[in-house]
């Protein structure tokens, strides 16, 4: 079977932040691959809806919105038609490259309320102060190191008004998820592909416990091509971990959100951390 790799001009939206710094070849797949078809991506998360339903209302709020790990804009597309300006980043130039043919077909206001960068989120720069700066769907977990995430932080500092706040979701890590074993491959039903037709699928998991580095191997076997492996890597964070990154980078964690709808509960499966930067006398 045929890995697909990426071409080295395309990485992720988010996942774009974390692996422009030296990485190793797995890491660097597996950040960037996920990223390189737009058109399956779109199709892959049509049908979730409730991390744009919380963004949108959240975006509401304020008056200016970065977005680091914009992908081709199923959020940022969302929040501008809700009359947000927002900027988004993203490493993946494929990703922003279909991002500016969707808004091209937008009504002019919208076109209006949105500016598109190719970057690192890791060292976004923008003369703007922003009240709210967003990480949406799980694009923290492409920042692998302690190092990758200080350097987020610090560039979120760098851009938020005062006053303002962060917020991005991630997956709570599954006990279950992370012992499956490596060599089996887990398989669900067939679905169509853009452009190649009904494929077949599955999925391998293998777990370094000692990084917290989830490697996921997506298996396509297409009815009249090659086989193909798309892979993708996620950092496995938990709660308390997350909390005190947070701290020590000198933010608290305001507000959290379980699953998009409210408190989190032991049944959670993602959690928004709402954060904000810490005065001198909250440390």
């Amino acid at each position: 079977m045929k890995a697909k790799r990426p071409s080295g001009k395309a990485l992720h939206p988010a996942i774009s932040s974390a692996s422009a710094h030296t990485q190793s070849p797995d890491l660097e797949a597996g950040s960037a691959a996920h990223y390189e078809d737009p058109d399956y991506y779109c199709r892959t998360y049509k049908s979730r809806l409730e991390d744009v339903v919380f963004y949108v209302d959240r975006a509401k709020q304020v008056s200016s919105v970065l977005e680091l790990g914009c992908g081709n804009g199923r959020i940022t597309l969302p929040i501008a038609r809700a009359g947000t300006p927002i900027v988004g980043v993203d490493l993946s130039r494929a990703m922003i490259t279909d991002l500016e043919a969707r808004l091209a077909e937008e009504p002019a206001d919208v076109r209006k309320r949105v500016k598109l960068r190719v970057g690192d989120m890791r060292k976004v720069r923008e003369r703007q102060r922003f009240e709210q700066v967003i990480c949406p769907f799980n694009a923290f977990l492409h920042l692998y190191t302690r190092a990758d995430v200080e350097a987020f932080l610090d560039s979120v500092t760098r851009c938020l008004a005062p006053n303002g706040e962060l917020l991005f979701d991630v997956s709570i890590p599954e006990p279950l998820e992370l012992a499956r074993k490596p060599e089996k491959l887990y398989r669900t039903r067939p679905f169509l592909y853009p452009g190649m037709g009904r494929v077949k699928y599955g999925e391998r998991f293998d777990y370094d416990a000692l990084k917290q580095v989830l490697h996921v191997s997506m298996e396509f076997e297409p009815p009249n091509a090659e086989s193909f492996v798309t892979p993708l890597t996620h950092r496995q964070f938990y709660p308390q971990e997350l909390e005190a990154l947070l701290h020590y980078n000198g933010f608290r964690v305001s507000e959290l959100v379980g699953d998009f709808i409210g408190p989190p509960s032991e049944s959670s499966r993602s959690l928004v951390f709402v954060a904000k930067q810490r005065t001198k006398q909250s440390r």
